[in-house]
C-alpha cells in the first residue's frame, strides 16, 4: 500500500516528502477526467444544435466596491496565513496536510502581507479597466465554458454529501467526535456526494440554460469512469474501503493473476487497520489479520467496462434522458453487487440484513426503469405530433 504518494516514489528511487494522499491524488485525478469527459459531450451537443449558448449581462468599466475590496482582502488573508505557515512548516505539513489545513495554525504576518497585495491588486485592476462611464456589454456562455463550475459544484456538492451520508451511516463515530467527522478527508459515501451533487448542478444548470436532462447525459459517462479512477485511490492507499474476510482459495480461472487480486491483507494501509507488520519500522505499519476482498480493485474494474459500454452508446442514443436512465441502472446494479463482499454498517429492514448503499442504489435501479420507461414515452409523443 502507498498512503501517499511520497511512499509510492519512495519505490522509484524517489525520496522526497509530498504533502499528497493517495487516495486525494486519484480523487483529483477523477475529476480532471470527468471534467474532460464533459466538456467534449456538451461541445458534442453543441455542435449538434442539443444545446444552444447562453448570453450573460455584465458591467464593465466600474469602479470595483467595497464588497469587492473585502472579499479580496479575505481570500489573500486565508492564502497567506495557510501558506507562509506551511512553508515555514513544511515538514509538519507534508506529514499531515489534513490537520494543519483544517486547524487554526498560521502565519498571522503572512496573512496581514498577502491580504494587502491582493487588495492592491485588486485596486490595479479595477484603475486599469475603469471607464468614463461603465457600460453593459451581453457576453455568449458556449454550454462547455460551464464545464468549470459544474466540477466546482461537484466537488463542493460531493464533498458535503458524502460526509453527510457517512454520519448518517455510522453516528457513532460522529457521536465520539463531531469535528472530526465532519471535517476530516477520510470517511466519505458515494451515493451521498452524488445526490447533494446532483441537485447542485441541476440547479445550476437551470439558471444558465442548460436543461438538466441533457447536463445528466453528458455527464453520466464521466461520473461511471471518474468513479473507477477515484477507487483506485482506495485500493491504493487502504482506506478501509474493503471487504469482508476472504479465506477460500482462489479459483482456477483466476490462478495466472495475482494472488491480491482475491484476497488482500492491504498492508501498510493509511487507516493503520489490523495488526502490527514484524520488523515494519514507520507511520503505516499495520495489515490485516485476514485477508479480504479487494472490493476497490472490482469496482475499479466493473466501472472502467460500463464506461465503456456508456461511451460507445452515447451517441447512438437520441432520447434525451434515456442515457442517464441507462447509467443509473448500471451504477445501482454495480454497487448493489459488491455490497455483497464489502464491510459495511446494516440496516434491519423486515428482517433482512441491508446497507444504506443497497438501499440507495436500488432506489437509483428503479429511477432508471421509470427513466427508460418515462423517456421513451416522452419520444414517441412527440413522434406523433
Amino acid at each position: 500500500m502507498y498512503p501517499t504518494l511520497s511512499e509510492f516514489l519512495k519505490t522509484l528511487g524517489i525520496n522526497i516528502q509530498l504533502p499528497i494522499q493517495m487516495f486525494g491524488f486519484f480523487v483529483a485525478i477523477a475529476f480532471a477526467v470527468a471534467a474532460y469527459l464533459v466538456s467534449l459531450e456538451l461541445k458534442r451537443k453543441q455542435a449538434l444544435g442539443i444545446l444552444k449558448p447562453s448570453y450573460k449581462k455584465i458591467i464593465v468599466g466600474a469602479p470595483a466596491t467595497i464588497t469587492d475590496y473585502i472579499t479580496s482582502a479575505i481570500i489573500g488573508f486565508f492564502i497567506g496565513f495557510k501558506l507562509i505557515y506551511m512553508a515555514l512548516n513544511y515538514s509538519e505539513f507534508s506529514n499531515d496536510p489534513q490537520s494543519t489545513l483544517l486547524s487554526f495554525k498560521g502565519n498571522l504576518l503572512g496573512g496581514i502581507v498577502v491580504a494587502a497585495i491582493m487588495t492592491y491588486l485588486r485596486f490595479r485592476e479595477s484603475k486599469a479597466q475603469l471607464l468614463p462611464k461603465p457600460e453593459e456589454r451581453k457576453i455568449e456562455l458556449k454550454p462547455a465554458d460551464h464545464v468549470g463550475n459544474i466540477i466546482l459544484l461537484g466537488v463542493v456538492g460531493g464533498f458535503l454529501g458524502a460526509k453527510i451520508f457517512h454520519n448518517l451511516e455510522n453516528p457513532s463515530e460522529f457521536v465520539a467526535d463531531p469535528i472530526g467527522a465532519l471535517f476530516s478527508f477520510s470517511g466519505l459515501t458515494f451515493y451521498g456526494g452524488l445526490i447533494v451533487a446532483a441537485v447542485l448542478i441541476i440547479r445550476y444548470g437551470r439558471k444558465n440554460g442548460l436543461p438538466a436532462i441533457h447536463i445528466t447525459d453528458a455527464c453520466a459517462p464521466a461520473l461511471m469512469l471518474s468513479y473507477g479512477v477515484g477507487r483506485i485511490g482506495c485500493q491504493i492507499s487502504g482506506d478501509g474501503d474493503w471487504g469482508i474476510v476472504n479465506l477460500a482459495p482462489k479459483p482456477n480461472w483466476m490462478s495466472f493473476l495475482p494472488d491480491w487480486m482475491w484476497s488482500f491483507k492491504f498492508p501498510h494501509n493509511v487507516n493503520n487497520e489490523g495488526v502490527p507488520i514484524p520488523g515494519c519500522v514507520g507511520r503505516w505499519c499495520h495489515e490485516l489479520p485476514q485477508p479480504v476482498f479487494p472490493t476497490s480493485f472490482y469496482e475499479t474494474c466493473m466501472a472502467i467496462v460500463l464506461f465503456a459500454i456508456l461511451w460507445s452508446i452515447r451517441k447512438k442514443i437520441t432520447t434525451p434522458g434515456l442515457l442517464f436512465s441507462i447509467y443509473l441502472i448500471m451504477n445501482g446494479a454495480e454497487r448493489f453487487i459488491i455490497e455483497s463482499i464489502r464491510v459495511n454498517s446494516l440496516y434491519n429492514i423486515f428482517g433482512i440484513g441491508i446497507t444504506q448503499a443497497q438501499i440507495i442504489s436500488t432506489i437509483l435501479m428503479f429511477l432508471g426503469i421509470f427513466g427508460i420507461w418515462y423517456t421513451k414515452k416522452i419520444a414517441i409523443t412527440n413522434e406523433k405530433r
